[in-house]
């Protein structure tokens, strides 16, 4: 058979790094993880084809070599996929689609042949065998949990790695906490399923040999769900490794909050190469913190964590929510104090919005107070169900956050409150790649010459320069990650 994975188009946001990624000559943040798992699940002798369309045209001539087109997504590319669809309907090629996007609401989806829903660890394989016997079935759903011993490594060969800024490895699923907001519990469940330290190593060692260096992001949705088989099992193996090879790659994941309460886990990870972690702060007020069951982050000082976390070396990005029925008037100027005293350089703020089936979709369906469905991005002014706050008010109060928090002052202030406490770990040595020179060359002409920042750009760059040297690769990055998000936000504000 010919099988052609299709990951659909992400529209320009927050995260796609849009902006950023022109000045190192890179098409996409991150390659499509999950499809190119799926491929190595497929049968060997099929001939496979990968088009990721944040890199590549989608042709039609691609879809007619297809038997079978797969296709994958989350929320956010729901418009690109219901194109996709569309055009493999016209042309007449049946179409598989599988992912979070589809298992959160697949009936939504007209003129797909087969459903690959849950985890394809466990649904893959009745199609595969449905199929040839000549008789799969349109739906394939699971309600037990993947054992991820099974998962195979990612089938690099379908992508041109060179296109991408960084890197992916999965190492866990599922989470041990339970924000209604969230839908991953129900996607991936409570408790955390993880691979072994051999799978880790086998994975990072294909990455290796087929020439990578630099970012590697692990997607977990919580990497350190378990503890205890992170310190004494995965990040000692881990450590060897990377140290035997002089560090190629730079690790960054997601984490709760609660890192900042394991000394011995922060050490661990950043002797592993860990130098960026995303936590979910969402709010400074504590009865918002309770209305959304986010118990991890309630009863604790939220900045002396995130200060305690970059003490350890770590670069803190975070998410932060408004639109919390339990949000004072207040909020807006409270964020905003927040994120500048905090120094959370990357500081996504969104829009509450319910994602179906999580526990705040169902209370707000009973109150009557949902609208329509989720966008996929909570930065795009938009919610999905009506607010207790004056809708107004929310919106003008959101707006005054992202004008702040991104406007050039604010911003390389921030960058600043950071780069004064950053320290690198020792003995670990960045190599200065012709790469990099020409990234910061063109970083002098778009923000430094033409720049409205460039007063801004110069002042950092100089302290950085003489004041702490080792920093300058950081104060050079986070100056081009703030002309991305304020050309992102520029048309709301």
């Amino acid at each position: 058979m010919n099988i052609l994975l299709v990951f659909p188009q992400y529209p320009e946001t927050f995260w796609s790094f849009k902006h950023a990624l022109k000045f190192v000559f890179k098409k996409s943040t991150n390659p499509p993880l999950g499809l190119l798992t799926i491929a190595s699940m497929l049968p060997k002798v099929w001939k496979k084809k990968l088009i990721d369309m944040n890199v590549n045209k989608l042709r039609d001539r691609d879809i007619l070599w297809a038997d079978y087109v797969f296709i994958s997504g989350i929320s956010i590319q729901k418009k690109s996929v219901k194109e996709v669809i569309e055009r493999c309907r016209t042309l007449g090629v049946k179409i598989v689609a599988g992912g979070p996007l589809f298992t959160s609401g697949y009936k939504e989806f007209q003129g797909v042949d087969h459903f690959i829903l849950n985890e394809a660890e466990l649904t893959l394989r009745p199609f595969l065998e449905d199929l040839e016997k000549g008789c799969p079935k349109p739906v394939y759903q699971s309600s037990e949990w993947a054992n991820l011993e099974q998962t195979p490594i990612p089938q690099w060969d379908l992508i041109k790695m060179h296109r991408y800024a960084s890197m992916s490895i999965q190492y866990s699923r599922g989470c041990p906490y339970n924000c209604d907001f969230c839908d991953i519990t129900l996607l991936y469940g409570k408790r955390c399923r993880s691979k072994s330290a051999e799978q880790i190593i086998n994975e990072l060692n294909d990455l290796y040999t087929r020439g990578w260096r630099g970012s590697v992001f692990f997607v977990d949705d919580n990497f350190i769900g378990n503890h205890r088989k992170l310190k004494q099992e995965i990040l000692p193996p881990l450590t060897e490794w990377l140290v035997q090879r002089k560090y190629p790659f730079q690790f960054f994941t997601q984490t709760s909050i609660d890192l900042a309460d394991d000394d011995e886990l922060m050490t661990r990870m950043k002797q592993a190469g860990f130098e960026t972690v995303f936590v979910g702060i969402e709010t400074p007020d504590e009865t918002s913190l309770s209305e959304c069951t986010k118990s991890q982050n309630k009863n604790r000082d939220l900045i002396a964590c995130v200060h305690k976390i970059q003490k350890f070396g770590f670069q803190v990005q975070a998410g932060f929510i408004v639109g919390f029925d339990s949000d004072p008037l207040t909020i807006f100027e409270s964020q905003i104090n927040f994120i500048q005293k905090s120094g959370i350089i990357t500081a996504m703020v969104g829009l509450l919005n319910a994602l179906n089936g999580t526990q705040l979709y169902h209370r707000l369906k009973s109150e009557n107070r949902l609208l329509h469905d989720v966008s996929g991005d909570n930065t795009d002014f938009t919610m999905n169900f009506v607010p207790k706050m004056k809708l107004e008010t929310l919106m003008e109060g959101y707006r005054g956050i992202i004008s702040s928090i991104y406007s050039p002052k604010f911003y390389y202030a921030r960058v600043k409150t950071f780069l004064k406490t950053y320290r690198a770990v020792k003995g670990r040595k960045m190599q200065i790649r012709p790469m990099l020179v020409v990234t910061f060359l063109r970083s002098v002409l778009r923000l430094g010459v033409i720049g409205r920042e460039r007063f801004q750009y110069w002042k950092l760059l100089g302290w950085s320069l003489f004041s702490r040297p080792h920093t300058f690769p950081l104060a050079v990055t986070f100056s081009i990650y703030g002309f991305h998000y304020r050309k992102v936000f520029q048309k709301y504000t």
